[in-house]
């Protein structure tokens, strides 16, 4: 049996790519380019790479699953073309308030419940205790916690607003770039 192996989980708004509300085009992806670095970073560390999203625009209807996944797919070939690979993309469409149908519900998946986490150390083999979550909401820092992982805020996106005081963060870095170097320096120590 393969051994679990620890992952760095990213958030995708405000951490990959610059936060602009609702991201319901692909003409307002814009990916920090820090960011191609870090996953290349992480991928020659040997720990995956999953990004962790919320996209509570499915349920507001702001847009579909589809556009989700062809986001994902989109940022998936822009890094592979940067030499820098994303393991797998999960994210949750749901909200607990907002929108309707079958998307307005309490889910176990929208951070900072733990279920794509979950989901994904059950799919990939992931040592969630020797892994990280990085991202720029309290909410990260919450899913990294409430998982064993250790958790990083950055300060891009909506980093910049959240006090130190409210999160329990084992890092707080500039940016995407920073937090990889933070994470294997950790992992000698």
């Amino acid at each position: 049996m393969e051994q679990k192996i620890g992952a760095v989980f990213l958030d995708r708004d405000g951490t990959i790519n610059e936060e602009v509300g609702y991201l319901d085009s692909l003409e307002k992806l814009r990916i920090f380019p820090a960011a191609f670095d870090a996953v290349r970073m992480i991928n020659e560390s040997g720990m995956k790479v999953v990004v962790v999203t919320n996209q509570s625009g499915v349920a507001r209807g702001f847009f579909d699953e589809i556009f989700v996944k062809t986001v994902h797919e989109h940022m998936r070939k822009i890094f592979k073309d940067r030499g820098a690979f994303i393991d797998r993309f999960y994210y949750c469409p749901h909200h607990p308030t907002e929108g309707m149908g079958r998307y307005r519900i309490a889910c176990t998946c929208r951070k900072p419940e733990p279920g794509m986490l979950l989901q994904a150390s059950a799919d990939l083999d992931i040592d969630l205790p020797a892994s990280y979550v990085v991202g720029d909401a309290a909410r990260d820092i919450g899913l990294a916690n409430r998982c064993g992982a250790s958790g990083i805020l950055v300060r891009t996106g909506y980093g910049k607003e959240v006090a130190p005081s409210e999160i329990h963060a084992a890092y707080i870095a500039e940016d995407i770039l920073d937090a990889a170097r933070w994470i294997l320096e950790d992992r000698k120590g």
